[in-house]
This record gives C-alpha cells, sequence and structure tokens, in this order.
C-alpha cells in the first residue's frame, strides 16, 4: 500500500508543492513538484485565491492521503510571516473541506529528517532531496524542494512508514528510540 503525501512551503509570491508517494520499506519516490506564484502587485485576496484555487485543483487531481505544510515560524519580516500563514490558512481549509489530514512540522524537524541536521543550509536539503528521490538536479526554485523535503519528512516520520514490515535494523533502532523518547 503507497501513501501519497502532498508537501506544501507555503508562501505568497511563491508556493512550493510537492508530491511524493511512500512505499514498501519507507521508500519515497516523486510524484509532482511545482511552485505556485501570485503577483505582489495583486490585491491580497486575489493572491490569496489564484494560490488557493491552484491548490484545490492539484488536490482534486493528485488525491493526497495526506498534506504536510511547513509551520509558520518567526522572523524578522513580518510580512513575510502574514502571506505564510495566508496561504497556510487557506490549505488548512481546503484540507478539512476535502477530508484530508494536516501534519505541521517546523523548518527544524524538516531539515533533520531529511539531512540528519536541523541547521542543515538551503542547498544541504536541496541536495538530500535530490538524492533520496533519485533526481538529476535539485528542483527549483527552493520552493519546489522544501515542498519535497516537508513530504518526505512526514513520509519518514508518520506511523505509515513506522508500520512497514521491511525496516532495516536502523530504522527499526530509530523507530523504538522516538518511542521511548515519547514515553518520557
Amino acid at each position: 500500500m503507497t501513501t501519497r503525501i502532498l508537501g506544501i512551503d507555503p508562501g505568497l509570491t511563491r508556493c512550493g508543492i510537492g508530491i511524493v508517494e511512500l512505499g514498501r520499506s519507507r521508500k519515497v519516490s516523486l510524484v509532482a513538484v511545482d511552485t505556485f506564484r501570485s503577483e505582489p502587485s495583486e490585491e491580497l485576496a486575489s493572491r490569496v485565491g489564484r494560490i488557493g484555487l491552484q491548490i484545490e485543483a492539484l488536490i482534486e487531481s493528485a488525491r493526497p492521503n495526506v498534506i504536510a505544510i511547513e509551520r509558520v515560524f518567526s522572523q524578522q519580516n513580518v510580512s513575510t510571516v502574514m502571506g505564510t500563514a495566508q496561504i497556510s490558512g487557506a490549505v488548512l481549509m481546503l484540507a478539512h473541506k476535502h477530508g484530508i489530514p494536516v501534519v505541521m512540522y517546523t523548518p527544524t524537524q524538516v531539515k533533520a529528517a531529511v539531512t540528519g541536521s536541523g541547521r542543515a543550509d538551503k542547498n544541504q536539503v536541496g541536495f538530500m532531496v535530490a538524492k533520496i528521490l533519485g533526481l538529476q538536479e535539485i528542483p527549483k526554485p527552493a520552493d519546489a524542494a522544501d515542498s519535497l523535503a516537508i513530504a518526505i519528512c512526514h513520509a519518514w516520520r508518520s506511523p505509515a512508514a513506522s508500520e512497514s514490515s521491511n525496516l532495516t535494523t536502523a530504522q527499526k533502532a530509530w523507530l523504538a528510540a522516538e518511542r521511548a523518547a515519547k514515553t518520557k
């Protein structure tokens, strides 16, 4: 059984969209990647609406089992945070409308899941996304690679990944350590 995961790197100017499928042995494969855009010169409602409608069309055609989205975090640039929050809100509404569960991950969680370090830079994340998915190039722009990293993060942290009977010894040890940490 495969699980289709829609990863979203929310943004008002550029919103990264990545879809992966989680298969046996925690293997992830690329389904699609894109970046939805809006123009800063447009009215706010039009910008959020444009990206929201594109995401809804993708949800309807790709039929993901779950949506993983990067959690809004505080930055110096308030307008960037607001745009991210507005798109995140639109995604949450669409997930509710279509009955799709949503999980949120911090940038540190995503980086750690994909690279092994929560302090990895964008180049390291992009490199590992390409390597994990067997791509010849890092997806561009960085928002696209980040959306795939978010989807991969969920794939490797989700219950569906841990229920596989084909986990390697290292994956089983990691899962046991995660479970032990949660019970403390």
